[in-house]
């Protein structure tokens, strides 16, 4: 191959990683101050030192996915396993379908009958799971992300496990958090989104 060819495929490919960075660029800006929020309003932790143990995934736009939504009708409500000693009462409200490391998976979407009782949190959705880095480098129990009816278009949601948290009982004792089910178990590491507390929990 001629030296010339070398060098004009090589700034193609520079310009190529160059037009993707800054592509990702917004995004990984906006997903830092989302974070950085989270972290400086955690309505749990409350001091410096309790906040700096947070721990985190390095942000990656691939864990967002477009996701394809299967509304539940005439769902029956039923009891949602906790934490602690109170049960919930749960519905399913739809299913997502969405494709990540080459792998087809599924959510199933929960609407909390303690949440739609009440008017501020009426279009409050559920979003509970688990994977293959729970009880390793996340908490064993499993991982939530916020979503309302408003962010369900027709038949699409976006999901991004950049967004995914822990529940008040990683942290401490005393909260009664939804038990993601079997059925959102899903079959891959999801490096995205809140890691183990870095303090144990007594």
């Amino acid at each position: 191959m001629k030296p010339c060819t070398v060098i004009i495929q090589l700034l193609l490919l520079f310009s190529s990683t160059a037009k993707l960075t800054h592509a990702q660029t917004p995004y990984i800006d906006s997903m830092q101050a989302w974070r950085n929020n989270y972290v400086n309003t955690h309505e749990l932790l409350k001091t410096p030192e309790e906040r700096s143990l947070l721990r985190f995934y390095p942000l990656d736009a691939a864990y967002k996915v477009e996701c394809t939504f299967e509304k539940v009708s005439n769902s029956p409500w039923l009891p949602m396993p906790t934490s602690g000693t109170v049960t919930k009462m749960a519905r399913k409200y739809g299913v997502l379908s969405f494709r990540l490391h080459d792998t087809v998976m599924h959510l199933v979407v929960f609407q909390m009958q303690q949440l739609l009782a009440k008017e501020g949190t009426k279009d409050y959705l559920f979003v509970g799971f688990t994977d293959a880095t729970s009880a390793l480098d996340t908490y064993g129990a499993g991982r939530y992300i916020d979503c309302t009816t408003a962010d369900i278009h027709g038949d699409r949601m976006t999901l991004d496990f950049n967004k995914a948290y822990n529940p008040y009982c990683a942290y401490t004792t005393g909260y009664n958090c939804p038990i993601p089910p079997r059925e959102n178990d899903l079959p891959v590491a999801i490096l995205a989104g809140e890691k183990n507390y870095g303090k144990k929990v007594h």
